[in-house]
């Protein structure tokens, strides 16, 4: 079985409709996205300083966009390492299973908004570094 990498991830740029009053970008299942959407969350008020993330999913999907402010996403796959900064809501980064992520560099007033392939289960997650690293190791 072939292992994930960190170049199997990639920006989509997400169709924005404008006019003089606003903007809005729309997110559907399997048309601008390429999984079936089963969660939606999102991340703000994190304190100047801190990091979120710090996992890898097994199975899982993401759409990571930033909805408001920016961030920064650490992508690792045990080999290489790569950081994506988002500032665009238009903007999403496809992160696919099998990568260790970290977001971190948060904007005052940053929102993460997060789309996932499937609902959330513990079992999915990778919460240890070198957890990771052995479990990529089984991969190849």
């Amino acid at each position: 079985m072939e292992t994930s990498t960190i170049y199997d991830c990639n920006i989509l740029v997400l169709n924005k409709i404008s006019n003089e009053y606003s903007s809005i970008t729309v997110v559907e299942s399997n048309h601008n996205i390429p999984f079936t959407l089963e969660r939606v969350y999102y991340t703000y008020d994190v304190p100047g300083g801190e990091n979120r993330g710090g996992h890898a999913h097994k199975d899982l999907y993401q759409l990571i966009v930033a909805a408001s402010g920016s961030f920064d996403v650490l992508l690792d796959d045990g080999i290489n390492r790569k950081i994506v900064t988002l500032n665009r809501p238009n903007y999403g980064l496809l992160v696919v299973p099998g990568l260790w992520r970290e977001l971190s560099e948060f904007s005052s007033g940053s929102i993460c908004l997060v789309m996932t392939s499937l609902k959330y289960d513990a079992a999915d997650y990778i919460r240890d570094y070198n957890e990771f690293i052995e479990w990529k190791s089984l991969k190849k």
